[in-house]
């Protein structure tokens, strides 16, 4: 027999040694797991059966079960059984779930936190459509971690589900709470593809962002967020730019001059079909770097004083409005793009400027 106990239980087992193999009760000792039991658990119930009384039993050390084992005295197995001793599960707790491509499902679940450590359990996956569906069966397991399911196709639309996770092991059954939800809400997505990063001209403290919609949902009606992270090669420190919106590509600014950057950027398909909910993240894009241009300034000098800061401002501003009136024409043309071109040429004014003054 292979007994299954609550921890906390105690057993008695016996083993009786045929007369024909001329052994006595004192001739037969019990280990388990490999570790001989004391011969105060032992009790002689005859001439040839010996018993051993095991109290206050622990879990299980293996979901294969414990071994209890009759040897005699030179150690050759007589008899043998395995021990289960663990708790009925909990209840599954935490079930999310996700589409990539509004025809399949996965699901991810926790488990409960005692009866798995000793006790083998098995957990499955149930769905139907509310109302009228009958109990389905997801069958891929482990497709996204330990404790998750695939359902690859055959979902509707426009009608929520009922989803639960059942587990059960030698002692019982538990059942997880009922989710319910509608396809068109869990819409998620793989990461933006083909993220390009590069410089924007000499500018010293930008670099432009550029990426592709995800494939997966261009033939769906829905509208895109973007999000973009960034950071300083040396830096595990991640800045997040929020305010991307649909559009697929940014400016980062402010930047330090000379620096290289990852750029990670990520998508939240929304508004599937009309849908209301926020949608789901997808995870970030493989990381992208790119380095901004090196500062023309010379090496080791100072930060000039607020006085000369302020002189310095004026007499930028006063160039770029001199230079704006010989390269724009009316309002119309001022923008940002005018304004790059004004600090390219700056730059490289200042660099030729540098360039003269080491000439003997």
């Amino acid at each position: 027999q292979d007994p299954t106990l609550l921890i906390g239980s105690s057993l008695v087992a016996t083993c009786t040694v045929s007369p024909d193999f001329h052994l006595k009760a004192e001739d037969l000792y019990w280990t388990l797991n490999g570790r001989r039991l004391p011969a105060a658990s032992y009790a002689a119930l005859g001439p040839t059966t010996l018993s051993v009384a095991l109290a206050h039993l622990n879990g299980s050390k293996q979901q294969s079960g414990d071994n209890l084992v009759c040897h005699s005295r030179d150690g050759g197995i007589l008899a043998g059984s395995c021990l289960y001793v663990g708790l009925p599960p909990e209840k599954p707790v935490n079930i999310t779930c996700w589409s990539k491509n509004m025809k399949d499902l996965t699901c991810k679940w926790a488990p409960g936190t005692e009866g798995e450590t000793f006790l083998h359990t098995n957990y499955t996956l149930k769905y139907k459509l509310r109302w009228y569906g009958r109990d389905n069966t997801c069958q891929e397991y482990h497709t996204a971690g330990p404790y998750s399911c695939h359902i690859p196709k055959d979902l509707a639309l426009f009608t929520p589900y009922e989803i639960w996770v059942e587990a059960s092991n030698r002692l019982g059954v538990a059942v997880s709470d009922v989710v319910m939800l509608d396809i068109l809400d869990v819409v998620t997505t793989d990461p933006p593809s083909d993220v390009h990063v590069s410089r924007v001209g000499d500018l010293e403290d930008q670099l432009s962002v550029r990426w592709s919609s995800p494939p997966a949902l261009k033939d769906f009606l829905f509208q895109a967020k973007y999000q973009i992270q960034y950071r300083v090669e040396d830096s595990s420190e991640w800045k997040v730019v929020d305010d991307v919106g649909n559009q697929t590509s940014c400016r980062l600014a402010g930047l330090r001059p000379g620096t290289v950057y990852f750029v990670q950027v990520r998508c939240n398909p929304f508004g599937i079909y009309g849908s209301k909910k926020a949608g789901i993240w997808s995870d970030w894009s493989n990381p992208t770097a790119a380095s901004t241009p090196r500062s023309e300034r010379a090496a080791g000098g100072c930060d000039p004083k607020a006085g000369e800061q302020n002189t310095t401002l004026r007499r930028e501003l006063k160039q770029f409005f001199g230079w704006v009136k010989k390269h724009a024409y009316g309002c119309s043309n001022l923008g940002i793009k005018l304004y790059d071109q004004w600090r390219v040429w700056l730059q490289k004014s200042h660099k030729t400027r540098n360039q003269v003054g080491k000439e003997p």
